[in-house]
């Protein structure tokens, strides 16, 4: 049998030369990258032969890039890619689908069972006629492309309180605008602080995570810690004691009276009975401290709730520690080292809906 007659691309110009080496540089398609490349190694006068050797792939492969590129010039190497068998499933039926994958099995009779699995709604689809034929996979498939995922039940505890609106505003006012006749802060009890092996995350070897004693006992009890975020500052200051009733809750007053004497005290907390004992209330209007309290269900406006969470997660979790001197010398370290970098607290929650809110909203989603 004969051999085949070699082939090589045309007289290439200097600047053709050039951008063929910029694509083998720069071009992110392996696609585009291979066919530069041929083009570039027939340009410099290497046979058919010779690149199939290099980049492993069939003669006619290379001859037929070669044949494009003589044609077509650069506009060869570009891939002109299909756009794959058409859908069998229509964009209606895919809506329908995600639908239904939102409702309950109740809302359609079906008793057996509460939730949906992909093949229970499968299960579903065939038997209502929705669709002739689909599988697992590309239920998956429509109910991700569609925003549906698996999510867990989450709760919403609505406010009863009628003055929400009012109290709410009250407080974002203080946020946004600190007083000039004193200053904000920000007080709540953490915890109860209890002697227990403490899930976290960690970096670790694949499959080999950090292991946890799985039973332990409660014999040193538990201790509260009462704290306050001053928002000029955005220090943290506290007293861990071993309850948290409003004698204590008054002595961390106290203390910050005594931190900052001739200012006004604008005292943000939440509606704990200890807050709101008669000693507390009298002894704050002696000693020039404004009780500004939360509307109910609306821990969340205590801006000391976000350190809250820093503290358990940089501080407590993945920890176990045996004594009680243990676990708070830790978490005296945390608000130590916290504190050393503190910045005073602005801005909250400035893009929140709750900055439009005239009414209290009957349904948060």
């Amino acid at each position: 049998m004969a051999r085949r007659p070699e082939v090589f691309v045309r007289a290439l110009s200097m600047e053709e030369g050039r951008k063929l080496q910029r694509v083998t540089r720069t071009a992110k398609d392996p696609v585009k990258l291979r066919r530069a490349i041929v083009v570039l190694m027939s340009g410099q006068g290497q046979a058919v032969r010779d690149i199939t050797s290099l980049l492993q792939v069939s003669p006619d492969y290379v001859r037929d890039v070669i044949h494009a590129f003589n044609e077509r010039g650069f506009a060869a190497l570009d891939p002109k890619r299909k756009g794959g068998r058409p859908r069998t499933i229509g964009e209606q039926i895919r809506q329908r689908i995600c639908l239904i994958a939102r409702t309950s099995p109740a809302d359609w009779g079906i008793t057996a069972y509460a939730t949906w699995s992909l093949a229970k709604l499968r299960e579903h689809l065939l038997d209502r006629g929705t669709v002739v034929a689909i599988s697992r996979e590309t239920l998956r498939r429509i109910l991700r492309a569609g925003g549906v995922s698996w999510q867990t039940t989450t709760t919403w505890k609505a406010s009863t309180d009628p003055d929400f609106i009012t109290k709410m505003h009250r407080i974002l006012d203080l946020y946004d605008h600190p007083p000039t006749d004193g200053r904000v802060v920000c007080v709540d009890e953490f915890g109860p602080l209890n002697l227990q092996p403490r899930k976290g995350k960690a970096w670790r070897p694949v499959g080999r995570p950090l292991r946890q004693r799985a039973t332990y006992n409660r014999y040193d009890g538990v201790m509260h810690m009462l704290a306050a975020l001053d928002l000029a500052t955005g220090k943290i200051f506290y007293r861990i004691r071993d309850r948290k009733r409003h004698r204590e809750f008054l002595g961390l007053l106290k203390v910050l009276r005594a931190r900052w004497p001739g200012e006004k005290l604008y005292v943000i907390a939440d509606n704990f009975s200890p807050h709101r004992h008669p000693r507390v209330r009298a002894w704050c209007a002696d000693n020039q401290v404004e009780l500004v309290f939360l509307p109910t269900y609306g821990s969340w406006l205590n801006w000391i709730e976000a350190e809250f969470a820093a503290l358990r997660y940089f501080a407590l979790n993945g920890t176990d520690h045996r004594s009680h001197a243990e676990q708070n010398a830790a978490i005296e370290a945390y608000i130590r080292w916290r504190n050393a970098r503190a910045r005073p607290k602005t801005g909250f929650a400035t893009d929140s809906p709750i900055r439009t809110w005239t009414h209290y909203p009957p349904k948060v989603a």
